[in-house]
């Protein structure tokens, strides 16, 4: 099953509602970024940057907090590493929702030294990551859509480090091949 299909069968449509709220947020965002582009603030690079990082993550929070039911009850799971123990113990399920999890902030991670126009260590891509995903997870917990739990901070961070990492190399290689 690819991503798509994963998106689209576990989450239901956005509604009116909600494309309107995100249209106006990225209307403002653009309407900002082409501002600052314009008094010389940031490159055109930053600003598309940092737009589609907006796009990324407004699908990433509508995948994760906002497109699914609401369950009845908080949810939550606060031992560490639960998932690998289960893994070890043979959950090969729980190994694919790791390693996806993993991959999910990759391209934020990416982004964003597009968007500081330098390179970032890597602990600043994983604490990026985790922080993203400590707002997702709260979300899902106060609002009974997911379940709460460490793990995912973790390998969302993970993910969001080695995009950063990637995202230096690259930009190592091209100021160096230049």
């Amino acid at each position: 099953m690819d991503l798509y299909q994963i998106m689209i069968s576990h989450n239901r449509a956005w509604t009116i509602r909600e494309m309107i709220c995100f249209s106006v947020i990225f209307v403002i965002a653009a309407y900002i970024s082409l501002r600052l582009v314009r008094k010389q603030k940031i490159v055109v690079s930053q600003a598309a940057a940092g737009l589609l990082l907006l796009l990324f993550l407004g699908l990433v929070f509508g995948s994760t907090v906002f497109t699914r039911e609401p369950g009845l009850h908080h949810k939550y799971e606060l031992e560490l590493f639960w998932s690998w123990k289960a893994v070890y113990h043979g959950n090969r399920e729980l190994l694919t929702e790791n390693l996806l999890n993993m991959v999910l902030l990759l391209p934020a991670g990416l982004l964003l030294p597009v968007i500081v126009r330098r390179r970032l260590a890597w602990w600043k891509g994983l604490l990026a990551g985790m922080l993203v995903s400590f707002v997702i997870e709260i979300c899902q917990l106060v609002f009974c859509r997911g379940l709460f739990e460490w793990d995912d901070m973790i390998h969302n961070g993970i993910g969001c480090m080695m995009g950063c990492v990637i995202s230096g190399w690259l930009m190592k290689r091209r100021f160096h091949s230049a």
